[in-house]
């Protein structure tokens, strides 16, 4: 294993921040795996950080396929994370709104710029991301359609799903999606949990890693098992169920569970008198997908997902 700082940037009231990175057998530039990107990604770390030391293991049992090298970056934005802010600490910004990047503009952009320099090259890229919307969720791979993208290479993972995203303008600023227009097969890895660690999470994202290396030949053998028979899913299978009313949240069905069509999914709580404003019901039959985890609601704010004929 060798350790670099990969970049770094000057700072006028803290420390600099720099990005450490850790390099696994040398040659062809052949995986790279990004960490935290967002400053409440810990689980996204703490993934990352495992498979740092466990690629150190096998690297010393000589398990590294010669001539190809391995990138793992645990962390980018330790500055928002270490004083428990979700985006860039002085601006609010999202670096992962910021690809490819510009070294000249403001200070996301330019970390943006300086990791994507040291990644662009690698022939496969995962990034630990998290949910966009807060809430439990299925295990998963997420890809980008582009055309460019090879959905069952995704499915080597062993998750339940790969599921298939259809790009929309604010994607085109991500690490995911630049990462295939420079032609690396990119997966976007979601796990469970984002400020919560949780063990079992950690050892089953670690194994799903390990499996995909061993598949592409980036390591020599695969002692992880076949894990799930993935099924690959297009954003329209998924049906979102919106809450008809704001308040109290008390949620009845899980990820993984099966519903039924007509099935009340959870209730809305009237906050101050409680009594119930209304009974979400499914809207077809599926697999739950997605669930809103916080006690409160919005008025339609997506409390489930559901894939549909799961």
């Amino acid at each position: 294993m060798k350790k670099d700082v990969l970049f770094s940037l000057k700072s006028l009231y803290r420390d600099d921040l720099r990005v450490t990175g850790y390099r696994f057998g040398s040659g062809e530039p052949a995986a790279c795996i990004v960490g935290a990107l967002r400053g409440n990604e810990i689980h996204q770390m703490a993934v990352a950080a495992q498979i740092v030391h466990a690629l150190r293991g096998i690297e010393a049992q000589g398990g590294l396929v010669p001539g190809k090298e391995i990138l793992v970056i645990p962390s980018v934005n330790h500055f928002s994370m270490n004083i428990g802010k979700h985006f860039w600490s002085l601006d609010n910004t999202d670096i992962n709104r910021m690809f490819p990047g510009y070294d000249q503009g403001e200070t996301t952009q330019r970390i943006a710029a300086k990791l994507f320099e040291v990644v662009k090259n690698y022939r496969l890229g995962m990034q630990f991301a998290s949910f966009y919307m807060p809430g439990d969720f299925l295990p998963h791979v997420k890809m980008m359609d582009l055309g460019y993208q090879e959905p069952s290479l995704g499915c080597a993972f062993g998750l339940p799903y790969v599921l298939l995203r259809t790009p929309r303008p604010y994607d085109t600023t991500t690490l995911n999606y630049n990462w295939q227009v420079w032609e690396t097969q990119a997966f976007s890895v979601y796990i469970t949990g984002t400020e919560e660690i949780d063990e079992r999470s950690t050892r089953e994202s670690v194994e799903a890693v390990l499996r995909f290396l061993s598949a592409q030949g980036v390591i020599r053998e695969n002692a992880w098992g076949e894990g799930e028979h993935s099924r690959i899913v297009t954003e329209s299978e998924l049906v979102s169920v919106p809450a008809p009313a704001a308040g109290l949240y008390r949620r009845f069905y899980h990820p993984g569970d099966r519903v039924r069509g007509g099935q009340v999914l959870c209730e809305i709580v009237h906050p101050l008198e409680g009594d119930v404003l209304a009974r979400v019901t499914s809207p077809v039959d599926g697999r739950v997908f997605f669930a809103h985890h916080s006690p409160l609601v919005k008025e339609r704010g997506v409390v489930y997902k559901i894939i549909t004929g799961a």
